[in-house]
């Protein structure tokens, strides 16, 4: 299968394709200072290299082209791996070809074909010192009779086990490398996503805070409203009283939607107030019954951890706000029994159902279920066989931590 060009009429995909895990950053990277290194280290220890090696072909101009074309070349590595690994065999071939001395020539090489093996581009790292190796032994072996020095004589094989036992070695630590760099991209895209899945669970936390404050308040607002409508004229007085529990209903809604917001305005920072709890019981009571609904008390609240505490609060709220929204008894009874490591919540209502939601699907319910889940504890709501209503909430003491967050 043939590999698509790129648009514009640019190379192939497969030539100057980068690292899979460093993004358009890692390829358009320009390695400016190693490859200056690399140059002057090549270009001086090429010229100590034919001082010490008097039987070689002394360096000349095109052997110094050949050197700084192999170690520019260096520049493109991140961009084109595939085509900088080839051209720095190519550079070294010739170079050999010409009978110069062995040197720091093959750094270049081991440098291009260890960023095409990290770019993920090992075939074309493999096949070039393939190349490279080939060439050698041709030239060592068997060339060498027609190129450049004169009286040459040709390399021992043992040599040329060294060659191939250094290729295998550059081979070896790419491969290491790329391995170690395919990991720490796992975990930083492990960790990335954790970070992820923590703030969308955070999100959905405070939903759910700003659903039982809103529903619970806007539910009381709703029906105080309704009566100061219907007495506004006959009654003015008891209309007036309805007003003031409007008021006192959507001021103390703000101060919890503030609170909530703050959280998320400035994330780390502690909230200004308390978070609500089964000590603000009495005050949860009054405000049904300022909506009209008597809310019967059985048990003492207990001392709660406070998330646990929390989530006691929001599931008689919102138990209450359905019976309020949903019901036609003005009557409702809670029932609070603490066992040793566990709290049961049981609230009761006699109906009927007045609404299409009275059967628990509506999304107060579903998120009751998502704050005892997350806890580990479970609610059941449901009718009655006497035609009211039930929703009976068992939360642990002790919250067992979600696997995902040991």
């Amino acid at each position: 299968m043939d590999e698509e060009p790129v648009r514009g009429g640019g190379p192939p995909q497969w030539w100057r394709h980068g690292p899979p895990w460093g993004g358009a950053s890692a390829r358009t990277r320009w390695p400016w200072r190693s490859t200056l290194l690399v140059t002057v280290f090549v270009l001086a220890g090429s010229n100590f290299a034919s001082h010490s090696q008097p039987d070689r072909v002394s360096l000349d101009a095109y052997a110094r082209v050949l050197l700084l074309a192999g170690s520019v070349l260096l520049l493109w590595r991140h961009r084109y791996p595939v085509g900088v690994a080839f051209g720095t065999v190519l550079a070294v071939v010739l170079y050999l070809g010409g009978g110069y001395p062995y040197g720091p020539v093959f750094l270049t090489v081991a440098l291009g074909c260890f960023s095409a093996v990290v770019a993920g581009r090992r075939w074309a790292a493999w096949a070039a010192l393939g190349v490279l190796w080939a060439a050698h032994v041709l030239i060592a072996h068997w060339l060498y009779r027609w190129l450049p020095p004169q009286h040459d004589h040709g390399m021992a094989w043992g040599g040329e086990v060294a060659v191939a036992t250094w290729m295998v070695a550059i081979a070896a630590l790419a491969e290491l490398a790329r391995t170690r760099r395919e990991q720490w991209a796992r975990d930083r895209a492990e960790r990335v996503q954790a970070a992820r899945r923590r703030a969308d669970e955070e999100r959905l936390r405070m939903a759910r805070e700003l659903h039982d404050v809103l529903a619970h308040s806007i539910s009381v607002i709703n029906v105080q409203a309704g009566v100061g409508l219907a007495l506004l004229d006959s009654d003015p007085e008891q209309a007036r009283t309805a007003l003031t529990t409007i008021k006192a209903a959507s001021k103390e809604a703000l101060g919890e939607v503030r609170q909530v917001l703050d959280t998320l305005r400035t994330p780390g920072d502690a909230p200004r107030a308390p978070a609500p709890g089964l000590d603000r019981l009495p005050e949860l009571v009054q405000q049904a019954a300022s909506a009209g609904l008597t809310v019967e008390i059985d048990g003492t609240p207990p001392r709660l951890p406070p998330g646990t505490d929390l989530a006691a609060f929001r599931v008689l709220q919102e138990a209450l706000t359905n019976v309020v929204r949903h019901s036609g008894s003005r009557h409702a009874r809670v029932r609070i029994r603490h066992e040793r490591d566990a709290l049961r919540l049981r609230v009761d209502d006699d109906g009927p159902p007045t609404g299409a939601d009275a059967g628990g699907s509506g999304n107060g319910l579903a998120g009751m279920r998502e704050r005892a889940a997350g806890l580990g504890g479970t609610i059941e709501a449901g009718p009655r066989p006497d035609g009211g209503f039930r929703v009976l909430a068992v939360l642990p003491l002790k919250v067992t931590p979600k696997e995902d967050d040991r």
